[in-house]
């Protein structure tokens, strides 16, 4: 199983390499969600890429868990906001795992924090039974790399 059709992986990168993008990249995922009213939200979740779909976690108290549960189609990039420009965003189907949130937030701790003794990752740790796993199956997804148009000025 892939985690995205190779025909729905347009841009720089193919299927592959922009899995593989998620996989090198350790900065939060801006995921843009639709509740209710209409009007788009915007949040940055740490993610990892595991089982051919991207993972977050968050809190069951959250506000995003509800909305999700309301509408499951997301919006996502992952983008550094400084040079070099390049990244991967796209659209998803969300499913939320209500037994999986602990093992997903331990991966995201040894993910961006690298040591579970870290004064946040203890403090995230002890609240962890709370949290709730975002599964991100994306169907789409669009790729950029601008790094050989910018000099080396651009990119420090």
């Amino acid at each position: 199983m892939v985690w995205i059709q190779e025909s729905n992986c347009k841009g720089v990168w193919d299927s592959k390499e922009s899995f593989n993008y998620l996989v090198d990249t350790i900065i939060p995922l801006r995921l843009a969600i639709i509740p209710e009213s209409g009007y788009p939200i915007v949040v940055s979740l740490w993610f990892i890429p595991f089982e051919n779909a991207i993972w977050c976690a968050s809190s069951r108290n959250a506000k995003i868990i509800p909305i999700l549960e309301n509408n499951n189609r997301c919006g996502f990039e992952v983008a550094p906001d400084k040079p070099p420009y390049l990244g991967l965003r796209g659209q998803a189907d969300v499913s939320l795992d209500h037994n999986r949130g602990t093992e997903i937030l331990v991966m995201l701790i040894d993910r961006y924090l690298k040591e579970r003794n870290a004064k946040l990752a203890s403090w995230l740790i002890s609240r962890s039974a709370d949290e709730v796993g975002i599964r991100l199956a994306p169907i789409r997804c669009h790729s950029w790399n601008f790094s050989s148009r910018m000099s080396a000025e651009d990119k420090s």
